[in-house]
């Protein structure tokens, strides 16, 4: 059917039942904003990323060769019954970029690359190309660190047990010890007594065991080898095990992380470039002095280039520096590192990348895009998202963020509430329908916010003193005992560095919970890493009169056709491997035997396909039903037993954390914007986690953004006032009723409006 001019075009959705979701149908506007919202678990990601956004690279892909498709993710197909009009998408997500060392924000934005030709144009004295100033080019990068900035040191004391002589195994690494064949490269070279305690060695001895290479012992014993040459233990490590030509540094990685450490590279001071292209300079700096400056600074130093030859460039590099001082990115230096990028900022490195292209016709999706952002900066994103969809592009996002919701043309909410309990469209259209509907939502964003009415008082103070590190100046600070302190500030403000870098050393028992990811077995689930799946297969064992290992997927339990997995993975080498659900278990992971015992109905598989929630109604067993009322509590209450750790958010996986450290009470405990990825409604859960442990005498220290949060602090500690060098000052530190008259406080200010508008 031919379009009318002006009509409005959808994507039509018809019968989606991928996940929790009811078999619904639903149409999201073309060329428009949409946000999803409702609470976690509700159904938002699997109408948007596993139907909308799976189903268009799956088709997308499918264009491409064999070949190409083998090096390319794999979508399954989503249960929907139809997807029409469905326009190539591009998903922004906030998986972390990653990448090696060598991958940084300058690389990965392409801004280094203009700096390259840049300098290769203009740089005085001349030094080659633009691929000269790569740190990743033999011609450019420092030969000492290879253009990684840092050198690999042996750590002595960890290599060397000096209680110990040559005989009784004083060097401690694989094939040094004694009877292997290196330790004897030691013994029989006839320089040292190898009974003496390396204690007593002198200063001579310490050195030739070490360093001293390059020479043949004078006096050898048995078992030396004729034309050997002597060298160091040191020498020789670095050779066997760190070089580039090392076979042996995957065999034995554990023991050489143990004895090795990274520090600053001697020869480049971290610059990672050779003594030549460092002497390249354009007023005054080099091209690694560029690098290193906050990107707010880079783009003033950029402006004030005035070589007519170098216009263009330098047009283009201040162009993407615009870009990233508008989604709050200012603070950022090129030379950073993507792995160390949190989930929010590597999210928005990727919108910098999208800013620049000319294509249109795209469906943008987003995930929460408001992360990791203060309130000043999550207005600079929403001026990028409606750039986005008036360059022609449709703009799919979930949020729960108030101030995104309400740049939406087209509102979707969905539950009405998490896992069976919802899946359901409860509400579509403009976001005062929104706010007038009975949805949690709506009843939500009607809310009238307010202060709390009595703070704690604390029961004493924890000073920090003349802190400097990285961008902080001089700060010292107090901080409140026995009551809730958020930390505030914009991105860059030094909130991090302050309270996960500086406070760790004032109080080394603080029981830090991040959202960094778990290191545990790839099938470790919430079950098992909160400690309730041996307690729930003991019951098992108990009501089918049979061995408890029996139920568990990692051992006598496990399908034999999938390991346990509950999938099998096809190669078919140059097409694409298939992953397909296990015929023999059907994706239930254990033996047909196992799946027959029930307790009250259920099988193994079953619970651990039952979400927090439901959980709670089926177990009374106290050890079990604890868990549970922590893991509800923190705002988990939507994910399953059975749900892999790796499948986790970062905000997800800091609430589960947390459910778990709650068993064991903390003097202190520290946590980094636990509110990412919640519902205004899921907070209030979360909300009482924190103040029932503030009640029971803990001290809370929150690094926090959500304006609901902030509001019922006890204590607030306003860092900024800007970010990078415009931060790294206490603007504030007080209740927070006081905050909200500090016209310093950026914070503050929005606190103040969040209240009145509320």
């Amino acid at each position: 059917m031919k379009r009318q001019k002006g009509e409005q075009e959808y994507i039509r959705i018809v019968g989606a039942r991928q996940k929790n979701l009811k078999g619904i149908s639903l149409s999201v506007p073309k060329r428009q904003i949409t946000v999803f919202t409702g609470v976690s678990g509700s159904g938002k990601s699997a109408v948007v990323f596993d139907t909308i956004a799976a189903e268009s690279q799956r088709q997308l892909n499918e264009t491409y060769s064999s070949f190409v498709r083998h090096r390319l993710p794999h979508y399954g197909q989503p249960n929907v019954d139809a997807i029409r009009q469905l326009p190539a998408a591009i998903v922004i997500n906030q998986k972390r970029i990653g990448g090696n060392s060598r991958s940084t924000v300058g690389t990965i934005t392409d801004i280094y690359a203009l700096l390259r030709l840049l300098f290769s144009r203009i740089g005085q004295p001349f030094v080659g190309e633009a691929d000269t100033f790569s740190f990743n080019n033999p011609k450019g990068m420092c030969p000492k660190c290879e253009g990684l900035g840092v050198a690999k040191e042996i750590d002595v004391d960890r290599l060397i047990d000096r209680e110990k002589s040559l005989n009784e195994g004083a060097i401690l690494f694989p094939t040094f010890r004694p009877g292997d064949f290196r330790w004897k490269r030691y013994v029989c070279s006839g320089l040292f007594d190898n009974d003496k305690k390396l204690k007593d060695f002198t200063e001579e001895e310490w050195d030739a065991l070490l360093y001293k290479s390059g020479f043949k012992p004078p006096h050898p014993t048995e078992g030396w080898p004729p034309t050997a040459k002597y060298e160091g233990i040191v020498p020789r490590i670095i050779r066997s095990f760190l070089s580039k030509e090392s076979r042996d540094s995957d065999l034995y990685k554990e023991a050489i992380d143990h004895v090795v450490r990274y520090g600053v590279c001697p020869e480049c001071g971290g610059a990672r470039l050779n003594a030549d292209v460092r002497k390249c300079r354009i007023n005054g700096k080099n091209i690694a002095d560029c690098a290193a400056m906050p990107v707010s600074d880079l783009i003033g130093f950029v402006g004030g280039i005035d070589d007519p030859r170098a216009s263009t460039i330098t047009e283009a590099v201040k162009q993407r520096l615009q870009q990233m001082l508008s989604i709050g990115m200012g603070y950022l230096s090129l030379n950073r590192e993507t792995a160390t990028l949190s989930g929010g900022e590597s999210q928005r490195i990727k919108m910098v990348r999208q800013l620049g292209s000319s294509l249109t016709d795209l469906a943008y999706v987003f995930d929460e895009p408001s992360t990791g952002l203060h309130p000043h900066d999550v207005h600079r994103i929403n001026e990028l998202l409606k750039q986005l969809r008036d360059k022609g592009n449709t703009v799919i996002i979930v949020e729960h963020d108030p101030d995104v919701i309400r740049i939406a043309d087209h509102i979707i909410d969905m539950g009405p509430y998490a896992g069976i309990h919802g899946g359901n469209v409860v509400y579509e259209g403009e976001y005062k329908g929104l706010l007038a509907s009975n949805t949690l939502t709506g009843r939500c964003l009607r809310e009238k916010p307010a202060l709390k009415k009595e703070p704690r008082q604390p029961t004493g103070w924890l000073s920090i003193r003349d802190a400097n590190l990285h961008n902080l100046k001089n700060v010292s600070v107090q901080i409140p005992k026995g009551v809730m302190t958020v930390v505030t500030g914009v991105a860059g403000s030094g909130k991090s560095t302050l309270i996960h870098q500086v406070l760790p050393r004032y109080a080394p028992d603080a029981i830090f919970i991040n959202q960094d990811a778990v290191h545990a077995s790839s099938r470790s689930n919430i079950a098992t890493f909160t400690g309730m799946f041996d307690p729930i297969r003991s019951l098992f064992a108990k009501q089918n009169q049979t061995d408890v290992s029996l139920f568990s997927f990692n051992s006598q339990g496990a399908c034999p056709e999938c390991k346990g997995t509950g999938t099998v993975t096809t190669d078919l080498a140059f097409m694409d491997a298939i992953e397909t659900v296990c015929e023999a278990c059907g994706g239930r992971r254990f033996k047909k035997e196992v799946l027959s015992y029930t307790l009250s109905g259920k099988n193994i598989s079953g619970v651990l396909n039952m979400t927090v929630e439901e959980a709670s109604g089926f177990f009374a067993e106290p050890e079990i039903s604890a868990v549970l009322a922590r893991l509800r509590d923190a705002g988990a209450a939507y994910l399953t037993l059975g749900q892999p750790l790796g499948t986790l958010s970062g905000g997800e996986l800091q609430r589960v954390k947390l459910a778990r450290e709650m068993e064991h009470r903390g003097d202190m405990y520290v946590l980094d914007e636990p509110t990412t990825g919640l519902h205004l409604a899921d907070i209030r859960h979360l909300m009482r986690t924190l103040n029932r442990l503030t009640d029971q005498g803990s001290t809370l220290v929150v690094i926090e953004h959500q304006l609901d949060l902030i509001r019922q602090a006890d204590w607030v500690i306003d860092l900024g006032p800007g970010a990078g060098q415009e931060g790294g000052e206490v603007v504030f530190a007080g209740k927070p009723e006081d905050i909200i008259h500090c016209e310093a406080s950026i914070t503050g200010r929005y606190l103040k409006k969040h209240l009145e508008d509320g």
